[in-house]
């Protein structure tokens, strides 16, 4: 079995309990690795690792330059790497192969983008209202950031957080999620042969209680970035409060995917179905709310019910599956818990609503793709994040009555909208509460485009070329070129 330690200052390391955590495949539903239980003791170490390369180690003398030179090469090595990276991964949390190597392939565009503009960080002269005077400004690294990561896709969560952040000229200490940390661990050991000077990058694993808590509240952590549920969210926000730490949160979703009556039923089909079950609806993009305009119910339903039961279940690391497991039993139970929830809130089983029992499923945590109708938004399965492959079916009459169902919602995290009108699909984009818009598609992202949402959804956006100025601090500069003082006692 295998074991991973940690990765601390440029080295694996032994837990300092000694304590390890046993890493379940979703799949098998048996014990595979064993990951390090840290705790407090570990996260002051790695923190201070990352604290004295930040302020005294070779990191800080790179030029933005060198600093991107070294992302570009993490690029290289990801892309050499990505095939055993990415089995790790699917071992850890059940995500399709397919996707999972897909994804860690196209991470590799967040090094090469963050480190082409890694010296193109550029501060400005300012053109002032008094005489005598010089004035510019400049960026600044903000120091040691912590960037916590779900269980969901560690490895592209993981890009999304330090990249800029290493590209700012910052330094990281990341701390996966407790269900998923094996990918992590295996990728850490890139950066020194990438040439990342120790320090820079430190991977502390364990459970939030104990690791995560002491990485936000440690006086040298400057930010803190988090992907995870809107709970943990807000205890993480509230620990940073205290000590007047920025924050990113990306949280979670409950994404309404519209379908009107004008639109291509055959692509919206597809788009619904990809939108939920794609890695098992565990996505916090997930389209778990399908608005069918009324007249389209019937038909649009009878479509994808067929498509839902379809669908081929098995083992994740074979090419031609399409739904893999939960990825843990917690989550397993949780979901299958909601299941029981919406029968009782009266909404119609249409599909699925059972654990797989298929032979290709094993041994492990799946369940059947499930699809509820006659949904009210109103409902808790309508309201409350899943996290899962469960599909709410809601019906609407229009463009008025779909924006009120899609915005009457806590989260707003991402939205799709199917119509061949392209002035209604500006109008939507226009009054729907949501970071992301989607038209006639789903689930697209890039490394060039912000990522975020509204509302319990988070704070701050990732991604695109403004995220590297989350990661940096403002300084303004004021140069005496010969003004004279004439009141010491008046401000200049």
């Amino acid at each position: 079995m295998r074991r991973y330690q940690m990765y601390i200052n440029g080295q694996y390391v032994d837990p300092a309990s000694n304590r390890w955590m046993d890493s379940y495949n979703p799949y098998t539903g048996e014990v595979w690795a064993q990951i390090g239980e840290g705790n407090a003791e570990d996260a002051d170490v790695a923190v201070k690792a990352a604290a004295a390369a930040f302020s005294e180690g070779p990191w800080s003398q790179l030029t933005h330059t060198e600093r991107g030179a070294l992302l570009h090469r993490m690029g290289d090595l990801i892309i050499r790497d990505a095939r055993k990276l990415a089995e790790t991964e699917v071992n850890d949390n059940g995500k399709l192969i397919a996707e999972t190597e897909a994804m860690i392939r196209y991470t590799a565009q967040w090094y090469y983008y963050f480190g082409g503009l890694a010296d193109k960080i550029q501060g400005a002269t300012v053109p002032l209202d008094k005489k005598g005077y010089f004035n510019f400004t400049q960026y600044e690294p903000v120091g040691v950031v912590v960037a916590i990561t779900a269980w969901n896709s560690p490895l592209l969560l993981a890009a999304w957080k330090i990249v800029a952040a290493l590209a700012a000229g910052c330094t990281v200490v990341i701390k996966p999620s407790e269900h998923a940390s094996a990918s992590t661990l295996e990728f850490a050991k890139l950066f020194a042969e990438a040439g990342f000077p120790p320090g820079v990058v430190n991977v502390v694993t364990g459970f939030g209680a104990d690791v995560g808590s002491a990485l936000v509240e440690h006086p040298l952590v400057r930010k803190v970035s988090f992907t995870g549920s809107d709970a943990t969210g807000r205890h993480i926000n509230q620990q940073a409060a205290k000590h007047l730490k920025p924050v990113g949160l990306e949280l979670g979703g409950k994404s309404p995917n519209i379908v009107f009556a004008d639109a291509n039923m055959e692509d919206a089909v597809k788009g619904a179905l990809s939108g939920i079950f794609s890695a098992a609806g565990q996505t916090c993009i997930a389209g778990s709310r399908l608005l069918l305009q009324e007249s389209i119910y019937e038909e649009f339903t009878e479509k994808l019910v067929a498509g839902a039961k379809a669908i081929r279940m098995g083992n994740p690391q074979e090419k031609d599956t399409q739904m893999g497991p939960i990825a843990n039993r917690p989550q397993y139970e949780k979901v299958l818990s909601y299941i029981e929830v919406a029968k009782d809130d009266g909404a119609e089983l249409l599909a699925g609503g059972v654990a797989a029992t298929r032979p290709e499923c094993g041994n492990g945590w799946f369940i059947e793709p499930t699809i509820f109708g006659k949904v009210t938004n109103t409902m808790r399965i309508a309201q409350e994040e899943v996290f899962g492959p469960i599909l709410s079916v809601i019906t609407f009459k229009d463009e008025d009555d779909a924006v009120r169902i899609a915005n009457d919602s806590r989260f707003g995290l991402g939205a799709g909208v199917w119509t061949k009108d392209m002035g209604r699909a500006f109008r939507m984009a226009n009054r729907i509460q949501a970071g992301t818009v989607w038209i006639n598609t789903y689930r697209a992202l890039s490394f060039m485009v912000p990522f975020g949402g509204y509302k319990d959804s988070g704070i701050g956006r990732e991604n695109g070329m403004a995220q590297i100025y989350s990661y940096l601090e403002t300084k303004n500069v004021w140069i005496n070129t010969g003004a004279e003082t004439k009141n010491l006692f008046v401000m200049r």
